[in-house]
């Protein structure tokens, strides 16, 4: 009887898993020898994989609040547009997370638009980029508008109400898949490429011009309810060639280590209801004084009735503009919309959290809207031509490197992806469809198969938690100093040029995680070398070894690119040199 070449394969796949496998890993085990690289026996035939090509004018990345405004906006500019996420539309990264959204209304505000961009650039000490934050407050109010006739603020759940515009336009939405690559030939965007995580499926689209709308990330954190976030966007932006910023700033979302797993806002727990309309309010907010009192006391016990950080500044700690202080909700009311009995204005008390409270529940993040691709105009658009990013995938330092406004984050989202979508459309409209190369398309496609071809090496999973005791304590990324910075940063080179190149995948999930992790390591390389760099402490980023701001030398962003070497350039760009 004849044996087919797959039950040979079948044959040699099951053998070697016994013998090779786990024979030799037990016998390792046994002998005390740690066992983290292992024996690869994938359960694809990768032979059998498929391929699929799509043609489009504009490829949105992502389905949050920035993807489906740019999705809309671009077609409502007249492009073909298709929307491709790892997640699902309306449910994806930090947009489900998300309770409350700025609306600023020149008739009823109590601040003139300049006062409230002065206010926000004053909280930030001067870190924000004034063209975003207006931008956002001006058509804020717009967007609102929009998300309301869409049913937004009709249920906790955005699915439904993302899907009605979508439905309406009969604009594509493929989910569940992870892009990998950005495609640059001939100086210009021209497509991307990725995986189906439900089936061996390999993606290639050509497009005219691409719209990244893929958050922020972290470092899979315990005690923060977004954990698929790793930066992918800025990742495989930055591979080729595209300029970086923000990554010394960190997000401070507080976590309760009795409770890790429930969900808290500034104040307390957060209800689950509808979304919000927030109030204009100014505030110095998600900085290191949590991080920073824990690290000089330990952790500690909230008093009753009290915010999970309303506490005095400690001597020598995180250096802030005089007049902002960290005490709760700003005057004149929170929030305009939450259920009857929740948090409301200015005067209302929260209960205290009880437990122990923590920062740093997202760990690996930066302030909203800091970090991300560097544009080079208004409109989002980046250094590499066609390439566009909005949201947290776009370094806009709407709000600087602290967090100033409630709601903007959301607002700023929509706003962003809406105004790139737009300029994305435009660049498409006279270009000709790229077409990507053969020679191209085996590259990328090797490099996002290699996981599952590595006979040996060691599984993602493994790698992200040494990742993690490297990165998470709070006195390497939040209470920083050189000489910790440059040891974590020692053993992150390592995983870089060591671990992350045997990363091992036996099916489309550890793909995935092989992919999440990579983009993870070279965050990490990223969040270090800038907070080594930026020798100074102001908003979210604070050195012990460097404890007051230093306007002289660092009223600047730090950039980030790949050398043509492929090592890391890091440069500053003056408050006062945008747009170059």
């Amino acid at each position: 009887m004849k044996t087919s070449k797959k039950q040979t394969d079948m044959s040699r796949r099951t053998f070697m898993a016994m013998a090779g496998g786990a024979a030799s890993l037990a016998a390792m085990a046994a002998m005390g020898i740690p066992t983290e690289c292992r024996a690869n026996i994938p359960d694809i035939d990768i032979d059998e994989m498929t391929r699929e090509e799509k043609e489009v004018d504009v490829l949105v990345v992502g389905s949050g609040m920035a993807g489906v405004f740019a999705a809309v906006k671009a077609h409502d500019a007249g492009a073909k547009v298709l929307m491709v996420s790892k997640g699902r539309l309306g449910a994806s990264g930090q947009t489900p997370f998300a309770r409350g959204i700025f609306s600023y209304d020149p008739n009823r505000a109590k601040v003139s638009l300049d006062q409230f961009v002065d206010s926000v650039s004053r909280s930030a000490m001067g870190t924000n980029n004034p063209v975003f934050t207006r931008q956002m407050a001006e058509h804020s109010k717009a967007r609102v508008e929009e998300l309301k006739s869409w049913g937004f603020f009709d249920s906790p759940f955005y699915h439904k109400a993302f899907s009605k515009p979508m439905a309406e336009r009969k604009i594509p939405v493929m989910e569940r898949v992870m892009l990998t690559h950005l495609i640059k030939e001939d100086g210009k965007i021209s497509g991307a490429a990725g995986f189906s995580l439900d089936e061996a499926k390999v993606y290639f689209f050509s497009a005219k011009s691409v719209v990244l709308c893929t958050g922020a990330g972290g470092f899979k954190p315990n005690g923060f309810p977004i954990c698929d976030l790793t930066h992918d966007g800025t990742m495989m932006a930055y591979d080729i060639g595209a300029k970086v910023t923000g990554k010394e700033w960190n997000d401070g979302h507080p976590a309760n280590l009795e409770h890790p797993a429930a969900v808290y806002d500034q104040w307390g727990p957060m209800l689950q209801g509808p979304p919000n309309i927030t109030g204009v309010g100014v505030r110095h907010d998600l900085g290191v004084d949590l991080n920073y009192s824990i690290y000089v006391n330990g952790p500690h016990k909230t008093v009753s009735g009290q915010p999970p950080f309303a506490m005095k500044p400690l001597a020598g700690g995180p250096y802030r503009p005089d007049g902002f202080k960290q005490n709760g909700p700003p005057s004149g009311g929170r929030s305009e919309g939450r259920r009857k009995g929740g948090p409301g204005g200015g005067d209302h008390k929260p209960p205290g959290m009880g437990g122990i409270p923590s920062g740093g529940a997202s760990a690996g993040m930066s302030i909203h809207k800091s970090e991300g691709l560097v544009p080079v105009d208004a409109s989002g658009a980046s250094n590499i031509p066609g390439l566009f990013a909005a949201g947290d995938a776009l370094g806009s330092y709407m709000a600087g490197g602290i967090y100033t406004q409630v709601g903007s984050s959301l607002a700023g989202s929509a706003v962003q992806g809406g105004v790139a979508a737009e300029a994305a459309a435009s660049f498409a409209k006279n270009r000709a469809m790229p077409k990507l190369s053969q020679k191209k398309r085996r590259e990328v496609e090797a490099e996002i198969l290699a996981p599952l071809k590595r006979e040996r090496g060691y599984s993602p999973a493994w790698v992200t938690q040494t990742l993690q005791g490297i990165m998470i304590p709070n006195f390497v990324l939040y209470i920083k100093k050189e000489r910790l910075l440059s040891a974590a940063l020692a053993y992150i080179e390592e995983l870089r040029d060591h671990h992350q190149p045997m990363l091992t995948a036996s099916d489309m999930h550890e793909l995935r995680l092989a992919h999440e992790t990579s983009n993870m390591i070279l965050n990490a390389e990223m969040k270090l070398k800038a907070s080594l760099m930026r020798k100074e402490s102001r908003c979210s980023h604070f050195r012990l070894d460097y404890p007051e701001p230093d306007p002289q030398n660092w009223d600047a962003w730090i950039n980030i690119s790949k050398g043509g070497d492929g090592v890391m350039i890091l440069e500053k760009q003056r408050f006062d040199r945008w747009p170059d």
